[in-house]
């Protein structure tokens, strides 16, 4: 029988997040601490951490910030372990948060082929514009002026990190028939053959008709597509983020949509996203202007973050997001603690 209790408060939450994370913990019971889960609405962020008061854990998601002051308010109010339940933690404060005693996980790698295909589901869409041929057909309007596109066989796409997600992107890749040119700071030989193959970053830019971002935000690769990066691309370039939204300088983006120099973008990310994604604005005004300029392009296609959503990723990302809980409360760190 448990013999404490370990008391937990998700931010962020979703119907889907309780109903997965309550799943996964009805099947791992092991360890004398019994876990008490709550849900909240909000997102954590400087101003909502006083909700954190008398948790021995919060969980968070891509968009909850802790920064060095939040890490010490959480400390203080008795947090000892921050349940990261994605992979990035770019919006974590890490040093901050150990120097306040607090420990932190996250789930490194689960379903990469979920993102991977929503990358290439975005190439596909803007591509051969299924979503505009959609809206077409619904009102009877079998045109095809406008829709035309470009065949995939035959061409180059630049993968901009080849950590999971980015490998499972190129197996689909490949699958199309592209030749694919890589950039990683650590390059995986293994990946590579006569079709595949690394190379600088310049070179990657300046010679794929499609570049897709699936690495991690870090100081080094923040808007690793800047003005330079763009103009270094070809005429009329795809590009694809599915990773980070900072990864993009968005000012840059619009500039390079504006002149023409980009082709096509698909977003599944925004630099500025967490103030809006993961809620319904449906009904309000939306204030970010760069983001309704850049919602204006007919060439751009935008999702809100639901690479990873699928069944499969999100079943995986609670059990192990519980597992980590667990591991935490039990006083057992694994390989998946930072």
């Amino acid at each position: 029988m448990p013999t404490d209790t370990y008391r937990v408060a998700v931010f962020s939450h979703k119907p889907y997040d309780k109903e997965a994370l309550a799943t996964a913990a009805s099947l791992h019971t092991t360890g004398p601490v019994r876990l008490d889960i709550n849900y909240l609405e909000p997102r954590l962020c400087s101003d909502t951490v006083a909700l954190a008061a008398d948790y021995d854990c919060v969980c968070l998601f891509v968009n909850d910030e802790v920064n060095a002051s939040t890490a010490r308010a959480l400390s203080q109010y008795g947090v000892s372990h921050i349940a990261l339940r994605c992979a990035g933690y770019n919006n974590i404060d890490v040093s901050a948060c150990h120097l306040a005693g607090i420990s932190i996980s996250h789930v490194p790698a689960y379903a990469p082929e979920a993102v991977a295909e929503h990358a290439m589901a975005l190439i596909l869409t803007l591509n051969r514009k299924m979503h505009k041929a959609y809206n077409r057909v619904k009102e009877g309007n079998f045109e095809l002026q406008g829709l035309l596109g470009f065949t995939l066989f035959g061409k180059t796409i630049g993968v901009i990190g080849t950590g999971k997600i980015g490998k499972a992107f190129i197996k689909i890749a490949r699958g199309f028939g592209c030749s694919i040119l890589c950039y990683d700071p650590a390059p995986d030989q293994d990946i590579t053959d006569s079709e595949v193959r690394y190379a600088p970053l310049n070179v990657v830019l300046s010679g794929s008709d499609i570049v897709s971002l699936h690495c991690p935000l870090t100081p080094q690769t923040a808007h690793i597509i800047n003005h330079d990066a763009i103009q270094r691309m070809k005429q009329g370039v795809m590009l694809i983020n599915t990773s980070r939204g900072g990864l993009v300088d968005t000012n840059a983006l619009v500039s390079g949509l504006k002149t023409g120099h980009l082709g096509y973008v698909g977003l599944d990310v925004y630099e500025m996203e967490s103030d809006l994604f993961f809620r319904d604005r449906s009904c309000e005004v939306i204030q970010d202007d760069t983001f309704q300029r850049l919602s204006t392009f007919h060439n751009v296609l935008i999702t809100g973050h639901q690479g990873f959503f699928t069944q499969e990723a999100v079943s995986e990302i609670a059990q192990i997001t519980i597992k980590n809980m667990y591991a935490a409360a039990n006083g057992h760190p694994n390989s998946r603690f930072l």
